[in-house]
C-alpha cells in the first residue's frame, strides 16, 4: 500500500468520478484506474462500485476511507514537522554546560541564538566535565561546553577549543583590597571561599595552591557559583573565578587579576563524534564559535 494510491483512492471518493478526481490530483485518468486496481487487489476487496456509471463506496470503501485521510493527514503533519525543523522554526537543543560557563557566556549567547530562532528550545545541563562527558556518550546532550584537559578523555568525544581564559580573585568591596596583582603565593592563609567537589574550578585552584606550597584555607566550601558568589559578597573570603563570570558579578565585588603567570583554563565544545549534531545544534555551535573570537571582558 502506498501513500500514492491512498491519495488517488480519496480523490475518487471525494469527486465520486474518475475523470474529475484523476484531473484533481494532476494524473491521467488510465494511471489513476489502474493505482485504485492495484490497491483493491492488494487489499482483497473491491473499493468502489461502477454499477450503471455511478461510483459510490463498497463497504470496505466505507471502513478504509477514515483510516485513508488519517494516514495521508499524519503524513502531511510529518513533512511540516521535518521541514519546520530543517528551517530551524521548531526543535531542541540540549546544551551542557560548567556551571561557570552557564552564569559567564551563555547569557548573551543564548540571547543572540533565541533572536534568530525562537522556536527552538534550549535545554541546559549544568555539570562539572566529567559528568557532562558522562551524558554526552550516553546521548542526553548534543553539545557540552566543558574544561580541558577533560578528567577521563574519551576517544568517543570530539573537542573543538574555543577560547583561553583568565582567573581572576573576587573579593567583598566592603572588605581591604588585596595587593594587585595577587600571587598565588598571597592566598596561603587567606580565608577563602570554595566550590564544591567535581568542580573544574576547585581542582584548578587547589593544584595552583598545592604547587606553590601550601594548603588553602577554607572558610566555607561546597558551593555552586551563585553561592560561593553571594558568600564572598557576605565577606566570608575571597574566591577565584573566571574573567567572564567576575565581569558579571557586580558592582558590590573587588576583581583583582592574578600575578603572572597566573591561573588560566581552556574552554573547549564537545559532541559524540560517532552521532553528528542536529542542525539546531550545529547552528548554536557556530554562534558559540563566533562569540569566542570576541575579545574577553577587561578584569
Amino acid at each position: 500500500m502506498q501513500f500514492q494510491q491512498l491519495a488517488y483512492f480519496v480523490a475518487v471518493a471525494d469527486a465520486r468520478h474518475f475523470t474529475r478526481a484523476a484531473e484533481a490530483v494532476h494524473v491521467s485518468q488510465p494511471s489513476l484506474s489502474q493505482q485504485i486496481r492495484a490497491l483493491e487487489k492488494e487489499l482483497g476487496a473491491a473499493l468502489f462500485s461502477r454499477a450503471r456509471g455511478n461510483i459510490a463506496l463498497t463497504d470496505a470503501g466505507e471502513a478504509l476511507l477514515p483510516l485513508a485521510r488519517r494516514i495521508l493527514a499524519d503524513a502531511d503533519t510529518a513533512r511540516h514537522e521535518v521541514l519546520e525543523l530543517a528551517q530551524l522554526r521548531r526543535g531542541r537543543v540540549r546544551l551542557g554546560a560548567t556551571p561557570s560557563l552557564a552564569t559567564g557566556l551563555l547569557p548573551d549567547v543564548l540571547r543572540a541564538f533565541h533572536d534568530r530562532h525562537p522556536g527552538i528550545r534550549l535545554i541546559i545541563e549544568e555539570g562539572g566535565s566529567h559528568d557532562l562527558v558522562r551524558h554526552l556518550a550516553r546521548g542526553a546532550l548534543d553539545l557540552a561546553l566543558v574544561v580541558l584537559p577533560l578528567p577521563s578523555p574519551s576517544p568517543a568525544l570530539t573537542t573543538v577549543e574555543l577560547f583561553q581564559e583568565d582567573l581572576v580573585v573576587v573579593s567583598s568591596a566592603a572588605d581591604e583590597p588585596p595587593a594587585s596583582p595577587v600571587r598565588i603565593a598571597d592566598l596561603e592563609g587567606r580565608p577563602m571561599v570554595m566550590f564544591r567537589h567535581g568542580y573544574d574550578l576547585r581542582d584548578l585552584t587547589l593544584a595552583a595552591c598545592r604547587a606553590a606550597g601550601f594548603e588553602p584555607y577554607f572558610t566555607v566550601e561546597g558551593g555552586e557559583m551563585d553561592a560561593v558568589l553571594g558568600f564572598v559578597r557576605a565577606g566570608l573570603g575571597i574566591g577565584v573565578v573566571p574573567q567572564t563570570v567576575a565581569a558579571r558579578a557586580g558592582h558590590d565585588l573587588r576583581v583583582t587579576p592574578l600575578a603572572r603567570p597566573g591561573l588560566r583554563r581552556t574552554v573547549a565544545l564537545a559532541h559524540r563524534s560517532d552521532v553528528a549534531p542536529p542542525r539546531a545544534a550545529r547552528v548554536l555551535q557556530d554562534v558559540l564559535l563566533t562569540a569566542a573570537t570576541r575579545p574577553p571582558p577587561p578584569p
